[in-house]
């Protein structure tokens, strides 16, 4: 029996094959969406949970409540560690300290003095790190790390550097160009689905020996998000209870703050992927607002995969009313017949599933375009085929039931009797209300692709207030050397052709990277709050456009002598007009008072996700670590070229990285537009399911309506009138899946906008749009299936009354 239910099975799909090609497309689409979607969900859900210890590995923070708000620090103070474990001896601690854009070279290779840029993956560890996380060992162990001027390497960073990381051991590297470190160990690569993207190790040790060239500061005034503490909980230890422990501690060590009341709370590792109040060592953060969206969206696309399933199933069920008649007649009871088409059914989402793996596989290594996955993926593993599985059953059930229970629930008299018509079956008002949710997806998709390349065209348009374009940065080092042959290079580089002016800075005007501190005045107390630092020689003003209010740029310096704010710190002082500022004195930290000989108009400080903060601008040449190149725009690869060649004159010492700063900008939304391209892709699947989704239904009620459209050409209707009887039903449809959309678009994408502090606003003319889009693709769609059933000869359409 079950042999001839496949085959009859069979056979119905090859008989009607528009019908099946329309219903396994649809579910194989539907179905690699899905599989597409659960895989990003699932990656960026896994950060970290290789850890054996995962669930008890908690990240110290900082808290700083200010009178007019809370600023938040992954980072600690140096000497808070120590701290930490006299006053809670039975706590493990562990601390880290990053190091980004280091040089490293590699001695006693195949390619002596080979140069690497490392951007991320150096840090600064001692042992007991690695009794708080768990990596596996190739060679060595955790306390080599216990002596300084020792490093420890992952495999594969020992092979870039030596070619054999076996070889690797004993021989040495030099960071920065300054201290030379000896491979002591060798760790097993890091998984990529870390926050943690360990490269280089060096001991702790090394960097108490050179903290003022990493600027280190063992003491409590500083606090930097570079170093940072964790901690392992015993089973019978709850966080809570560490909470109020470093509450007292925060009391008992944070005194005679000036301007806020600093704190340490635990922070979950499982919440450090996901929490955008703190940075991470990782290249991203991932909002689980997103990774609901995108469930959300996966879901959707399978339930219209579905419901196109159900539609055309129901409009195919007039047609088999002698068959079930006959399995009636012949003894088939209703359990037979419902098993036999929800067997049927499952055939079809089989066929579909394996497409759809198909479809999955092709396009899984281009999924890094909407996702932050670098790494291959393989979508055989067991979460996938647990998921696969959950898949077909639940399509299985949703798309069969429904016409299982139509169908075996025929009388076999009137199905013999061909009495059996689609008025009887009825559900036509279950069908158009499942259209009409089809097309309220595919609305709140368009609203939101619509919406979402607005605001990123807007943040690719902005007004930043300096000019991004034709910048080169080049990264360099602080060291003494460089800032001895500083003046030459920006000399020789000034004459090169295409280059018009050259600034060394330690700070981009718009960057991740943040520099505060507190300050006093005008000869009073402390401010309630900080103000932002960054430091540039005098001709960052003209390289990057910046524009002054009142006064002048600093003179020439190398230390700080005179200081530029911002408009912003401006009105926050309780200053109206930018003269009143001019000649005033500023304090930053303890350090003496200068004099302020400008304010600038406000610009930027980082994305348009953040407000523009109280900024403060001063020289400092020791921690220029950025070289800001203007270049003309014309002949920029010739330029590039030239700049390098200088580079390299001045410079043999150090690789030659550089970056333009337009680009750099754009990393800053990379997930924005990430989403944005993840909206226009399932828009356009969500429509065209959709298609399909009307295709069924004017499937159904041409053969409904078949008589009806007969009559009607008697009686002397054109095929213009017929075509619009059938457009009218859906343009109505349509409008009420708009009413429906409408709302739910608007909550979701103000939602997504409220992360941007400079956003645009929703008007209604995105959703005139998005229903006109919805229109005119139904139309088209209906189009065809109605010209075609208002042509037919009027006759035939009759010849069985």
């Amino acid at each position: 029996m079950i042999k001839n239910y496949f085959k009859i099975a069979f056979r119905n799909i090859v008989r009607h094959k528009a019908f099946s090609f329309i219903n396994i497309t649809g579910l194989a689409i539907g179905i690699a969406s899905c599989l597409l979607l659960f895989t990003v969900v699932n990656y960026e859900l896994s950060y970290d949970k290789f850890q054996p210890n995962y669930k008890r590995i908690y990240h110290v923070v900082t808290q700083d409540k200010f009178p007019d708000g809370v600023t938040y620090n992954p980072g600690v103070p140096a000497a808070a560690l120590e701290a930490f474990r006299l006053q809670m001896p039975d706590v493990l601690f562990g601390c880290i300290n990053s190091a980004y854009n280091s040089q490293v070279t590699a001695n006693n290779s195949n390619a002596p003095g080979k140069k690497f840029i490392e951007k991320t993956g150096i840090f600064f560890c001692e042992p007991k790190f690695f009794q708080v996380f768990n990596y596996s060992w190739l060679q060595g162990n955790a306390q080599v790390l216990s002596e300084p001027n020792t490093v420890v390497l992952t495999k594969g960073i020992a092979e870039k550097y030596f070619g054999n990381w076996e070889q690797a051991i004993n021989k040495t590297i030099t960071i920065d160009n300054a201290t030379e470190l000896k491979v002591a160990g060798i760790l097993k690569d890091v998984p990529a689905n870390t926050d943690f993207p360990l490269h280089v190790l060096i001991s702790y040790e090394t960097l108490k020996n050179n903290g003022s060239k990493y600027n280190y500061d063992p003491g409590w005034n500083s606090l930097s998000s570079n170093f940072e503490v964790f901690t392992l909980l015993n089973d019978n230890v709850k966080a809570t209870d560490i909470d109020k422990q470093l509450l007292k501690f925060s009391k008992d060590h944070y005194t005679n703050r000036r301007g806020s009341t600093r704190t340490n709370f635990l922070q979950p590792l499982s919440k450090l992927h996901f929490d955008k109040r703190f940075d991470i060592f990782g290249d991203h953060i991932t909002s689980t607002s997103v990774l609901w969206t995108l469930s959300l969206i996966g879901i959707f696309i399978i339930i219209m995969a579905c419901i196109n399933f159900i539609n055309l199933a129901t409009a195919q069920a007039v047609g088999r009313s002698k068959e079930i008649g006959i399995r009636k007649v012949l003894g088939s009871g209703r359990s037979q017949i419902f098993l036999q088409v929800m067997g049927e059914t499952g055939l079809v989402v089989i066929v579909s599933v394996i497409l759809a793996i198909g479809v999955a596989a092709l396009c899984l290594p281009y999924i890094k375009h909407i996702a932050s996955i670098e790494e291959s993926l393989s979508l055989i593993n067991v979460q996938t085929v647990l998921f696969i599985s959950c898949i077909f059953i639940t399509v299985t059930i949703l798309s069969g039931l429904y016409p299982s229970l139509i169908l075996s629930g025929y009388q076999p008299a009137l199905a013999l009797k061909n009495k059996i018509t689609s008025a009887s079956i009825g559900g036509i008002s279950l069908r158009r209300g499942l259209v009409v949710l089809q097309f309220a997806i595919s609305q709140v998709l368009i609203i939101g692709t619509i919406v979402a390349i607005s605001q990123m065209n807007f943040v690719s348009q902005a007004d930043l207030g300096f000019n991004k374009e034709a910048v080169l940065i080049l990264s360099s080092n602080t060291d003494s050397l460089f800032v001895q042959r500083q003046k030459a290079f920006k000399e020789k580089l000034l004459k090169t052709p295409g280059v018009e002016s050259v600034s060394f800075n330690s700070d981009a005007p718009s960057s991740d990277n943040v520099w505060s501190s507190n300050f006093a005045f005008d000869h009073k107390d402390d401010q309630h709050y900080n103000v932002e630092l960054k430091f540039a020689d005098e001709d960052y003003f003209k390289t990057y456009g910046l524009h002054l209010l009142a006064g002048r740029v600093y003179d020439q310096s190398d230390t700080i002598k005179e200081i530029v704010i911002n408009e912003t710190l401006l009105y926050k002082l309780g200053l109206k007009n930018p003269d009143d500022a001019i000649g005033k004195d500023i304090r930053i930290g303890s350090s003496e008072w200068k004099k302020v000989v400008g304010v600038a108009k406000d610009f930027k400080t980082a994305s348009l996700k953040k407000d523009i903060q109280p900024l403060l601008m001063a020289e400092q040449n020791k921690v220029y670590g950025l070289t800001s190149i203007k270049i003309k725009s014309s002949n920029i690869a010739q330029t590039q070229e030239a700049v390098q060649s200088v580079w390299n004159r001045f410079f043999p010492e150090y690789a030659y990285t550089s970056s333009f700063m337009d680009d750099d900008i754009a990393k800053f939304y990379k997930q924005e537009t990430q989403l944005a391209l993840l909206y226009k892709i399932f828009a356009g699947l969500a429509i065209f399911i959709s298609c399909l989704g009307l295709y069924g239904l004017v499937s159904f009620i041409a053969v409904q309506k078949t008589k009806e459209i007969g009559v009607r050409k008697v009686l002397g209707a054109s095929v213009k009138n017929i075509v619009y009887l059938f457009s009218k039903e859906f343009t109505i449809l349509i409008a009420v899946a708009f009413i429906i959309a409408a709302p739910i678009a608007y909550f979701m994408m103000h939602t997504w906008l409220n992360d941007f502090v400079y956003r645009i606003k929703i008007g209604i003319g995105f959703f005139a749009l998005a229903i006109i889009i919805s229109i005119v693709i139904a139309w088209i769609t209906v189009g065809y299936k109605a010209l075609k059933a208002a042509t037919v000869n009027p006759v035939k359409s009759l010849r069985s009354e």
